[in-house]
């Protein structure tokens, strides 16, 4: 058995459809970007926008954090992959995971039954779905998840210690994730 280094890992879920390949999936690389550079910064984005303040505002150890885009079906049948800090990008009709979470999540906005993000109000796990009616329903939804719930969704994944595992040869619970800088 080859034993990994710990790994702090934040998945950004999308579906598998052809529809949420072509539409979800650019979308998930986007929201990834996006979580990047608040990881990096390592200010909390109402602290950054905020401007410097006495005390200099939330500071979050989140720079070792890797953000990866799986296919719903990956994540659904990985169990190590079900316990880290999750994103699911896209509705229900697209995305096998959303489905599951759409009566297990409870909804944080909804918005004329045309947008929706779900996600636990105390966090208890970070775990969030965010999904339109259709695409461009879902591009406005991820821009109000990372203005409004981005800086507690990351002060809670800051919580989460690294996850260690041993990645076997028999297959079972494979974590085979790779660990480059582009997975673009």
């Amino acid at each position: 058995m080859a034993k990994m280094s710990p790994l702090r890992l934040l998945l950004i879920v999308t579906g598998s459809t052809l529809r949420a390949e072509e539409m979800d999936r650019p979308l998930g690389y986007y929201l990834k970007r996006r979580l990047e550079e608040a990881m990096a910064s390592g200010v909390t984005p109402a602290a950054a926008a905020a401007g410097p303040r006495p005390g200099g505002g939330r500071v979050l150890d989140l720079s070792d954090y890797q953000v990866r885009v799986v296919a719903d079906f990956r994540w659904i049948h990985d169990e190590f992959l079900q316990g880290l800090p999750t994103i699911s990008l896209g509705g229900p009709g697209v995305n096998a995971l959303s489905h599951r979470w759409l009566e297990e999540v409870p909804i944080s906005l909804a918005y004329n039954e045309r947008y929706f993000i779900q996600m636990d109000p105390d966090l208890t796990e970070p775990r969030a779905s965010i999904w339109g009616m259709d695409n461009p329903a879902t591009q406005i939804a991820v821009s109000v998840f990372l203005d409004r719930f981005l800086e507690r969704f990351l002060e809670r994944c800051a919580s989460v210690p690294a996850t260690s595992f041993d990645a076997d040869d028999e297959g079972e619970g494979d974590a085979d994730i790779e660990l480059d800088e582009d997975d673009e």
